[in-house]
């Protein structure tokens, strides 16, 4: 799918936005760039860190929504200039996805978290530049999402016993996309009105 067909289609979405409440908010940018074989999505692994709930993830670019952003959109254009060095006021802003709750409760507050997710196209292909808050970046492809050989079972640490849904991405099949950042990109292929690979049911399966 063109990225003509995804702007169609999100331009009529509705998010549903979770009330605050006393959780805090996040929000994050879901990047689409130009690729040689079609759409590329931006991921980054965070660095390893004990204070992150989230440390050796892969995820979107993002942080907390603080008190001096103008809107959750801007937090998530803020967090992707300084860890990737991707200026998203030069990219266009496609759709917000709906909102999601965090599973894990932070670190430095003991509450929950909400999380806004923004969907923008850079059709610069602005180059990365990941700061200490990133290990890697890695560019997929929309395709390997519809690559039903890239799903897997993740365990956590944080959850034994759990298996959770995924997808192998990069080079190596190494990384895994799971969880929060995985519902964001179920929701989006949805919304598109794309295949997403086909999860196998297990009686311990979470999302």
């Amino acid at each position: 799918m063109c990225i003509d067909d995804i702007r169609t289609r999100l331009s009529t979405h509705r998010p549903a936005l979770l009330d605050l409440d006393n959780n805090r908010h996040a929000a994050v940018a879901m990047i689409l760039q130009p690729g040689s074989g079609g759409l590329d999505v931006l991921f980054i692994e965070r660095s390893r860190n004990e204070a992150d709930p989230w440390s050796g993830q892969m995820a979107f670019p993002g942080g907390i929504v603080e008190a001096y952003d103008a809107s959750a959109r801007s937090a998530a254009r803020r967090e992707t200039l300084e860890e990737v060095g991707i200026d998203l006021t030069r990219a266009e802003f496609v759709g917000r996805l709906d909102d999601l709750a965090g599973r894990h409760r932070t670190h430095r507050t003991g509450t929950g978290i909400v999380v806004s997710g923004f969907v923008f196209y850079d059709d610069q292909c602005q180059r990365a530049a990941p700061n200490h808050e990133v290990a890697e970046i890695v560019q997929e492809p929309l395709a390997t999402f519809m690559d039903d050989d890239r799903f897997t079972f993740v365990e956590h640490p944080s959850a034994p016993g759990e298996r959770f849904p995924g997808v192998r991405v990069g080079r190596s099949g190494r990384q895994v996309v799971w969880g929060l950042t995985r519902r964001f990109v179920t929701t989006f292929f949805e919304l598109a009105g794309l295949r997403f690979l086909a999860e196998p049911a297990s009686p311990q399966q979470t999302v």
